[in-house]
């Protein structure tokens, strides 16, 4: 399956194994979404479960938080990452803290999707990573899949969570992203890192839609001898730092790879945690590879994202320090 085939499928399973679960947002419906992402799903469980709404994402977001205060598996669709701004509000303010301000008695499960990242020339407004905002949220869980395996296993395992998840599906691997993908039902463990490829001289760590290009660098530099193991974090939070301190004791050299912005992303926390609890380590500065801190830039796409050149210069850079 491509990764939005195995997300179409997802819901449609899990809406069959829990009557609980529905499926809103903007054009989901008879439409299937703008990216086709719940297409048959109306015509299959009726407009009880699967229905439009108006274009307000602090009304979608915020009527999935009463649903799951009730009992339900609401998963909103935000049409762009762009676009759920006007929901923060409600999703930091309210979902995320339902389970600590009533004292364990209420739980929020809900599963916000939402296409992220650039890659389809869609420009400064449907092109953004925001992740960062999220990740800084204590009570959100926050996952990006990189391969359709992991886009269905995760997709499960936020939806059947009882507490809110912001489930970021890298929009330019929709359909670029294939693979095998079991038919029956499973899921994979939310905050467990996966290890693309194993390695002695350099750790990358990466999620999402930089996953690919991290995965060719790493097999150029393997062709000049140089050992990269590659981390996919697949959650962002909590993110598996465990998994990376074990790598980068064993590499001494790390790179961060991700498509949001350098300031304050997410790359600075893990570079952060690793430069605290293992410096000794080191033999080399840590290296970010990320997006500039400008807008994001339609005919500049090229040049504002990472690409596997950006990422092959900055394990030459670790690597000769």
């Amino acid at each position: 399956m491509t990764m939005i085939q195995a997300i179409t499928h997802t819901l449609a399973q899990a809406m069959e194994r829990d009557p609980d679960v529905l499926v809103f947002g903007e054009d989901v419906g008879p439409n299937g979404g703008v990216f086709r992402a719940t297409d048959g799903l109306h015509a299959q469980f009726g407009e009880d479960r699967v229905f439009d709404t108006p274009l307000n994402e602090n009304l979608i977001v915020g009527a999935a938080i009463g649903m799951a205060a009730y009992g339900m598996r609401p998963v909103p669709e935000i049409q762009f990452m762009d676009y759920i701004w006007p929901a923060y509000d409600q999703l930091v303010n309210e979902a995320a803290k339902m389970r600590y301000r009533s004292g364990g008695e209420y739980t929020c499960p809900m599963t916000v999707r939402t296409p992220y990242g650039g890659g389809i020339r869609g420009g400064h407004y449907h092109s953004q990573s925001g992740e960062t905002p999220f990740a800084h949220t204590p009570g959100l869980v926050v996952v990006a899949p990189s391969t359709a395996h992991d886009a269905k296993g995760l997709l499960h395992a936020s939806i059947e969570n009882d507490d809110p998840v912001v489930f970021m599906e890298p929009k330019a691997l929709y359909r670029a992203a294939k693979g095998d993908v079991s038919e029956g039902y499973y899921k994979e463990e939310l905050g467990k890192a996966a290890v693309r490829q194993e390695g002695t001289d350099v750790t990358i760590v990466s999620y999402g839609s930089t996953m690919p290009m991290s995965l060719k660098a790493a097999a150029a530099a393997g062709e000049q001898d140089v050992g990269v193991e590659v981390i996919d974090l697949r959650t962002i939070y909590p993110w598996d730092k465990e998994t990376v301190l074990k790598s980068v004791k064993k590499t001494g050299r790390l790179v961060v790879v991700n498509e949001a912005p350098l300031t304050a992303g997410f790359a600075s926390e893990i570079s952060a945690t690793v430069a605290e609890e293992a410096i000794e380590y080191m033999e080399a500065p840590i290296k970010r590879v990320t997006g500039y801190d400008t807008p994001f830039p339609y005919t500049l796409e090229g040049l504002y994202m990472p690409n596997p050149n950006k990422v092959m210069q900055a394990i030459e850079e670790v690597i000769n320090f």
